[in-house]
């Protein structure tokens, strides 16, 4: 087998190991198994490092580009729906530049890794590189379909339009999975209303919708919710006043039904909130007021 085979191959199977952990960890995948378990026809590779653009032993170009949650350019889509990836430094012919322009020329696609907290990183995969902007010390990538990419086949064929509506919508899925990550952990992987500590079953709610003013992936606007809770908030059976004690609508606590209506929804009017230990990360008032005005209007 040529390197080129082999290295086309090899990422095929990193796309495919990333995609099990990210459904195994909801979502996000963890910096050792990324550094120590994928292995490809018995050579490891290592799929994320402490550079940005990383290179492993194994391959001849990047495998994959990593940036931290503080980084202002690492994962802004601009108004023609592309990802924005700064040049390392500011050298256009840096080795690691080069490495991802020629990835770029060949149409390879690359992982890229968004961090989201401490060992954690939300991923998008494949992106490919479509423009080199040395002006701007920038690439601009886009996320592709893996059926889509076919060795030897130029990048600037593929539909502009549905590459960049897919970019799009991998980035909303980037954010969401960072946005749960960060809220799970605020309030130690646990429903805020019942305590449940399965994982699985856990999502992190918005207080004020992210299509709305002020719905930011923050987690003060957050909640870390069980399923059940989550659809009872959602479709205001449940409301939580600004001062986090709980609510369920009247007519749904004068309903008789079974066991999960009297002691997962009934059971919990009254009582307050399971608040993360920062103060930071608690639910922000304001917010959580708005939406209890829309609670009350719809009792």
């Amino acid at each position: 087998m040529n390197s080129f085979d082999f290295d086309w191959l090899a990422r095929q199977a990193a796309f495919a190991f990333v995609e099990n952990l990210a459904q195994e960890h909801g979502g996000v995948v963890p910096w050792k198994s990324l550094t120590h378990d994928f292995s490809f026809q018995g050579v490891h590779i290592s799929l994320i490092g402490q550079k940005g653009i990383w290179k492993p032993k194994g391959l001849d170009l990047p495998i994959s580009v990593t940036t931290s949650p503080t980084d202002p350019y690492g994962d802004e889509a601009g108004d023609d729906g592309l990802l924005r990836y700064r040049y390392e430094g500011t050298d256009p012919l840096k080795n690691t530049n080069r490495g991802l322009r020629t990835l770029m020329e060949q149409g390879r696609p690359l992982l890229y890794f968004r961090g989201v907290d401490s060992g954690w990183y939300t991923p998008l995969w494949p992106l490919v590189i479509v423009e080199d902007h040395p002006d701007e010390l920038t690439f601009f990538m886009a996320c592709e379909d893996v059926d889509a990419l076919r060795p030897g086949i130029p990048s600037d064929i593929a539909d502009a339009a549905r590459r960049k509506y897919v970019t799009r919508l991998a980035v909303v899925r980037l954010h969401q999975a960072g946005f749960r990550k960060r809220v799970l952990t605020a309030y130690r992987n646990q429903c805020s209303i019942c305590h449940l500590k399965h994982t699985e079953l856990l999502d992190a709610a918005h207080i004020i919708s992210d299509k709305a003013e002020h719905g930011e992936p923050v987690v003060p606007n957050g909640l870390s919710l069980c399923k059940i809770h989550h659809a009872a908030f959602d479709t205001n059976i449940l409301g939580v006043t600004p001062d986090y004690k709980i609510e369920i609508r009247e007519d749904v606590l004068e309903e008789v039904d079974g066991p999960m209506l009297r002691y997962g929804l009934q059971a919990t009017h009254g009582s307050k909130l399971i608040l993360p230990n920062r103060e930071a990360e608690r639910p922000d008032r304001k917010r959580l007021e708005k939406r209890y005005e829309e609670f009350l209007a719809a009792s």
